[in-house]
């Protein structure tokens, strides 16, 4: 055999027999280029993410990622989205190693760091199979389905006592005070990224938003900086009720706790989207391109309906926890939360201290 004819085939065979390199191949669908980003991923072997998804909820999908790319190690970091932000500003600030990817709850402040250039320009295989609010600028990308709902304990609160509007909550602060005093749970809006995106959302799609702020005063909230906490004071019966908390938490909390419940606001239910984007400065562009493609793809939205329960975005994924699903049962009511340029206006310094000082005073019954 020619000598260099020999060298080809050698290399051919230990391509082949190298473990994790030869088994994934081009998912169908995408260009035949799209072997160089694979092949690029394996050299680099490494994911960093940044993310608000606990590792309980993230763990199918990073099990199902490795088992795709079995070369490379992810490492995963779960975090809150406001420490999210601020490491990878102060990290970039540095010039040190950071994420990735950075995917986030915080949809306002994923914008924000796009909008300020952070963001690879990636115009992902899978857009196309995605919804046109989800994706903004090639750059940033929502990849879940969330309604935000009302959450309460079902042990010590009858159904008919649940408001299912945001006026009926309003009205619950108002009539039945002594009951909910110090009873009554939402996100810490100074401390809190998603918390403060979420209010700020309530205050455009509620033309009585000031007036249920005021009645939600009199009940003497207790405010938190984690869904974590509010759901486990509410099982506990130290709160009864919670408002502005993810239903895909309380799904999966539900399954091992029964004394949680949950009702998505009829008036109108947002949706969230935890955006996510590969870093302009990413150690490991190739692999940051694999996971935002896989979590878009309908392998990773059907393990985030169906066993991380966070919620599809796709119409192409079936199961009780997808857009399509959902609307079934809420219809007109579901307010998804657009992926853009809209989300900046409450994280203008101005306005953000504007805001918190109205809900200060509102809260006191100003």
């Amino acid at each position: 055999m020619h000598p260099t004819r020999r060298a080809a085939l050698l290399a051919a065979l230990a391509l082949a027999l190298a473990p994790g390199l030869a088994d994934a191949q081009v998912p169908a669908g995408y260009p035949a280029a799209y072997a160089d980003v694979i092949a690029g991923a394996k050299k680099e072997g490494k994911l960093v993410v940044y993310s608000t998804t606990d590792t309980a909820s993230a763990k199918p999908l990073l099990d199902d990622f490795k088992a795709l790319y079995p070369g490379i190690s992810v490492e995963y970091n779960d975090m809150n989205s406001t420490e999210i932000y601020n490491r990878f500003i102060s990290e970039n600030a540095a010039g040190g190693a950071s994420a990735d990817v950075l995917w986030s709850s915080a949809m306002d402040l994923q914008i924000k760091l796009v909008n300020d250039g952070r963001a690879l320009a990636y115009a992902s295989p899978e857009i196309p199979s995605v919804p046109g609010w989800a994706v903004w600028r090639n750059e940033a990308f929502g990849t879940t389905y969330e309604p935000i709902s009302i959450v309460y304990n079902k042990r010590l609160l009858a159904a008919d006592e649940v408001p299912a509007s945001h006026d009926e909550l309003a009205q619950m602060f108002t009539a039945k005070a002594d009951k909910f005093k110090g009873k009554v749970t939402t996100y810490d809006i100074e401390k809190s990224g998603v918390g403060f995106m979420l209010i700020t959302q309530d205050a455009k799609a509620n033309p009585k938003f000031w007036d249920f702020v005021k009645a939600l005063g009199k009940a003497g909230p207790r405010f938190q900086s984690s869904t974590g906490t509010m759901m486990e004071r509410i099982s506990s019966g130290e709160n009864l009720i919670g408002f502005n908390l993810f239903m895909s938490y309380a799904v999966l909390r539900a399954k091992k706790d029964p004394s949680i419940a949950w009702v998505n606001p009829k008036d109108y239910t947002l949706v969230m989207s935890r955006v996510m984007f590969a870093s302009k400065t990413a150690k490991n562009p190739n692999a940051a391109k694999l996971w935002v493609d896989y979590i878009l793809s309908k392998r990773g939205q059907n393990i985030i309906a169906n066993q991380a329960e966070l919620g599809s975005i796709r119409a192409d994924v079936s199961g009780e926890m997808t857009a399509a699903n959902l609307s079934k049962t809420l219809g007109n009511a579901l307010r998804p939360i657009p992926v853009g340029p809209d989300l900046l206006a409450a994280l203008d310094q101005t306005r953000r201290l504007e805001f918190i000082k109205q809900w200060q005073a509102a809260l006191k019954g100003n």
